[in-house]
């Protein structure tokens, strides 16, 4: 039986990239998506070539009965859960703490910080109910260390919030051999900074880097894959930069 994984923002991207390296490792996959329906397909085709059985779940992890509704899919599909890639997020447009409103800042912690958890809670349910353990691997961001200042404050502040979620958790379920870490991309080639309004900033940014270079998603990938892995069986409440040494 393949292990069933689960990735949510799973269209594009990192996710997009998770789940085509995961496909080839021999996971099954349950893709989320909010509203990149083409995308999500294009994945699921690419995955379902490699060999991987793929359902599509798609629902906005703001709202607590669409992960509701990706989790049934998967119970309806799979009858387990055995990893979970939390990687949805969002990011808006640059600006000064002066310049955000609440509405801003909400929908940045509904999504990035309040759906992660409620995610992670349900996954953590089914792993515990299996008596098998499982994984976890939450998508974190170097603006976590850096602060984001005069651009993405709030967005750091979300990712800060993450990493202590994830070592929390960790020492909680670590006894149900369920492990739980998160990865800090650095400054990598997405459509996230196009969402930011600067579809240029990987690569005005590149030469503060020490590698003197961006990133790829497939590189960001590799290393959260490789967590979900038995390779890294003695690995929880890490947090691994994936950033060029920025």
């Amino acid at each position: 039986m393949k292990p069933v994984l689960l990735i949510t923002g799973g269209s594009a991207g990192i996710g997009a990239a998770c789940a085509r390296i995961a496909a080839g490792k021999g996971y099954d996959l349950a893709l989320n998506f909010r509203t990149d329906k083409t995308g999500a397909e294009a994945v699921a085709k690419y995955c379902e070539a490699a060999g991987a059985k793929v359902i599509l779940c798609p629902g906005d992890v703001a709202d607590p009965d669409a992960i509701a509704r990706i989790y049934a899919q998967i119970d309806a599909s799979f009858g387990r859960l055995d990893a979970l890639i939390n990687n949805a997020g969002v990011v808006d447009q640059t600006a000064k703490v002066t310049e955000m409103d609440h509405a801003r800042l909400k929908r940045m912690f509904d999504i990035n910080v309040i759906g992660a958890m409620l995610v992670a809670k349900e996954a953590v349910l089914r792993m515990q109910a299996q008596g098998q353990g499982g994984v976890i691997v939450n998508i974190s961001s170097a603006a976590a260390r850096l602060g984001s200042g005069n651009q993405y404050v709030d967005y750091a502040a979300s990712k800060a919030a993450i990493d202590c979620f994830t070592k929390g958790l960790s020492d909680e379920v670590a006894g149900d051999n369920i492990r739980v870490m998160a990865v800090r991309p650095g400054l990598i080639e997405t459509e996230l900074h196009a969402k930011g309004g600067e579809p240029g900033r990987a690569d005005r940014l590149a030469h503060m880097v020490p590698m003197k270079r961006k990133g790829s998603a497939e590189e960001v990938a590799q290393a959260v894959v490789w967590l979900l892995t038995d390779e890294a069986s003695y690995v929880t409440g890490s947090t691994l930069d994936v950033t060029g040494g920025r």
